[in-house]
């Protein structure tokens, strides 16, 4: 019935899972009662796993990453993680009256950090998602992208184990939402961390991940899950990426005519 944050493992303790749900439900109440949006959802997040959760509009998607987030409590089942996540939504969400840079302390500052070291692990984080020299700028002098470069380094500053992403990338262009899946995926390299990454996106889903779980339309059901093994760094119009997108398509059609049948 509720969502908990373990301790990160002392170092040279091994964890087997950054996130673990166990046959979690969420029901809202609606005009016509109690309606159930996940039904007995069971996934593991393995440490380092880039995991994307795939579905049709409204299936719970969003939903399930709140629980996992804690920003939720579940109507029954129980969560797990690896220390308290890190989120990061489609919108970038950043102060608009700060710098990146400070709009990246603020997250130091939050978990601690001593003010003497943030400015210098500041850069460190612009530095990561190729953002040097953007310390002093405003949000509205950055473009779309650079904005969600500052978000992602703010969720980093988090230095959590385990990254959440909401849809990150929707409301950007292609060109832009394909210079940011190599970035992200460059990122994931280097620092090893758990992604539980959020899309409706068949091919973002098939570009990013090494593992895809489809949910059913509502109630969410996990209806498959798809390991992918295809080497990275991998290309949006990569025959691989396009093969399985086309699978995991069909899949999903289906899911959806089973839906429009209830």
């Amino acid at each position: 019935m509720a969502t908990t944050f373990a301790k990160a493992a002392d170092a040279g303790t091994s964890v087997e899972h950054a996130a673990r749900i166990e046959h979690v439900s969420k029901s809202f109440a609606g005009p016509a009662g109690q309606q159930l949006v996940l039904d007995d959802i069971s996934l593991d997040v393995a440490p380092g796993e880039f995991v994307t959760l795939l579905g049709a509009s409204g299936c719970g998607k969003s939903t399930l990453l709140n629980l996992v987030a804690g920003l939720d409590k579940p109507s029954s089942g129980v969560i797990t993680t690896e220390g308290r996540p890190a989120l990061m939504f489609q919108e970038h969400a950043l102060f608009p009256w700060l710098t990146a840079g400070k709009n990246i302390e603020l997250a130091l500052r939050l978990r601690g950090v001593p003010r003497a070291d943030r400015r210098g692990r500041t850069e460190e984080l612009l530095e990561l998602v190729r953002l040097q020299g953007a310390y002093g700028k405003r949000v509205h002098e950055l473009s779309g992208g650079m904005r969600q470069r500052v978000a992602m380094a703010r969720a980093l500053a988090q230095d959590s184990k385990l990254l959440l992403m909401d849809e990150p990338f929707a409301a950007l262009d292609a060109i832009t939402r394909d210079v940011l899946h190599d970035e992200l995926t460059r990122i994931w390299n280097e620092t090893r961390l758990s992604v539980l990454f959020v899309t409706h996106n068949v091919r973002e889903a098939a570009r990013l991940a090494q593992r895809v779980v489809l949910l059913s339309s509502r109630p969410g059901r996990i209806a498959r899950q798809w390991t992918v093994d295809i080497p990275q760094p991998r290309r949006i119009e990569d025959a691989a990426v396009a093969e399985l997108s086309r699978e995991i398509t069909e899949e999903l059609r289906g899911e959806i005519r089973r839906h429009g049948q209830h």
